[in-house]
């Protein structure tokens, strides 16, 4: 979380922004990411030239010296501004992604370029946390946050995922919704975690991230074809790219394309998938994949990404998926068929439900993470009711102590190594048997199966009961008119 001192620079320079004719929150974020990937790049220059340095050696960065932001940043505010609009940015365009062909640079007064890049600089971007965070408050004022589904994941969910599915360096990973590219980001850091000696530091700086045990070959692999990101929007693309290529992986791996669509057709292609699809949002009925709508028919996007998901992973991977509630118990024959799918074609290895408030202040949806395997036999299904992530579940979610996602992470790998583990009393895991839940209708709703014990008698919550009875009726109501819409 950032910290209240660097909200306050940035939200005064969203005033200055909007006061200057840049009122889209959007493209406020876009001139600001444009601004910070050109201070990470010759961050990374100055990290290169004192690498080489200490190899004896000289490097000779691709940028000429004043477009350097160590150095025009000194510079006053009217050559800086010339500088920048003339020189500069034509010359980051050419030099990086193609998503940026198009970008137009819209900071029209020379006081507040200055600001721009004086407040940045201000802000320590080298460490990946406050930049990831820095990222996450910027999207936070997205007016459309949470109908377009343009928010970012928050960092510890994805951490969370990417943690239970274990990635390694010779796996295949793409976000079929990328957004900002969070979940690769994720990725890649904890790959890189993971093959880092912890037992070298140098000069008491923090090495975790450094990959000392890669191969050359596993180094080209992780930075031109281990990850890959789909989006139709091209301001998340240029995000994303530039996200990526400031991790220095290839930003040619970030598609402008609808995951959904004709156009996609690629399948038995990655080992994992990780994402949390927009749930709404417009859809062209008319281009959706034919493979997709032939599994499930529907124009629900969560019931489509699932199928998507399951047609582009290759047998034997793995998913990380972040769904609404709905999808573990609606009653429509497509969401019947999609869970089919999922418990008789992969093996559904996990439900891990999670409380409404994760993702507010952008929305209060209650979401679920299916984990499943492409492939694999389902015979019993793990089962956690998170309560807790390490912050208050209001719209101020500040950091609390109480947190499920340590022992998440542990309760699963330890139960997928032996799935005859049973539960203690404190546990808040438990597995359900495959017929079970066939019985059931492929009812995924952890209510279905959690047990309450009382003094004499074992029964659900009657507020739980209310709740699920008004998003089955919502859940009739919009499947009839669905219905309704094809018939016409």
């Amino acid at each position: 979380m950032l910290d209240s001192s660097i909200k306050s620079k940035i939200d005064g320079l969203w005033n200055s922004f909007w006061s200057g004719g840049i009122s889209n929150p959007l493209t406020v974020i876009e001139q600001m990411s444009y601004l910070i990937f050109i201070k990470k790049y010759d961050d990374k220059e100055l990290e290169k030239e004192k690498t080489s340095k200490g190899m004896g050696k000289t490097y000779e960065s691709v940028l000429k010296e004043e477009y350097r932001w160590h150095v025009f940043r000194n510079f006053n505010s009217d050559k800086l501004f010339t500088l920048f609009t003339n020189e500069i940015f034509p010359f980051m365009k050419k030099l990086t992604s193609k998503y940026l062909e198009d970008a137009i640079f819209l900071i029209q007064k020379p006081s507040l370029l200055y600001e721009a890049i004086l407040t940045l600089d201000s802000i320590n971007l080298s460490d990946s946390d406050i930049k990831g965070d820095l990222y996450e408050y910027l999207i936070s004022k997205l007016s459309t946050s949470g109908v377009n589904g343009q928010f970012r994941t928050p960092r510890h969910i994805i951490r969370m995922m990417v943690e239970l599915l274990d990635p390694g360096i010779d796996d295949k990973i793409i976000d079929p919704a990328c957004g900002t590219a969070g979940f690769l980001v994720g990725s890649l850091e904890y790959i890189l975690e993971k093959y880092t000696d912890k037992t070298v530091s140098m000069d008491g700086e923090d090495f975790r991230r450094i990959g000392d045990l890669l191969s050359e070959d596993d180094w080209e692999h992780f930075n031109e074809k281990m990850f890959f990101g789909n989006d139709f929007d091209k301001s998340m693309l240029r995000i994303a790219s530039m996200n990526l290529d400031l991790h220095g992986v290839s930003m040619d791996n970030i598609r402008p394309i609808d995951s959904l669509s004709s156009s996609f057709e690629e399948e038995n292609m990655y080992s994992l998938v990780l994402a949390n699809p927009p749930f709404k949002g417009s859809l062209d009925e008319n281009d959706i994949n034919k493979s997709l709508v032939n599994m499930v028919r529907t124009k629900k996007t969560e019931l489509l990404f699932l199928a998507l998901m399951y047609r582009i992973l290759d047998m034997g991977g793995k998913c990380a998926c972040i769904v609404p509630d709905g999808v573990l118990f609606g009653s429509s024959k497509a969401h019947k068929d999609i869970r089919r799918i999922l418990i008789e074609d992969c093996e559904l290895q996990g439900v891990v439900s999670m409380p409404s408030g994760i993702f507010k202040p952008y929305a209060g949806v209650s979401t679920a993470v299916l984990l499943f395997q492409k492939g694999g036999e389902t015979r019993k299904v793990w089962f956690y009711d998170m309560e807790a992530d390490g912050y208050t579940l209001d719209d101020k979610r500040t950091p609390v102590e109480q947190n499920d996602i340590p022992d998440i992470v542990g309760a699963f790998k330890n139960c997928m190594k032996d799935k005859n583990l049973e539960p203690s009393k404190s546990d808040k895991w438990f597995f359900v048997d495959k017929g079970t839940i066939v019985e059931n209708g492929y009812d995924l709703s952890i209510n279905k199966y959690k047990e309450v014990e009382y003094e004499e008698k074992i029964y659900e919550d009657p507020k739980v009961k209310i709740k699920r009875i008004l998003e089955l009726e919502e859940e009739i109501i919009r499947e009839l008119r669905e219905l309704e819409g094809m018939i016409e």
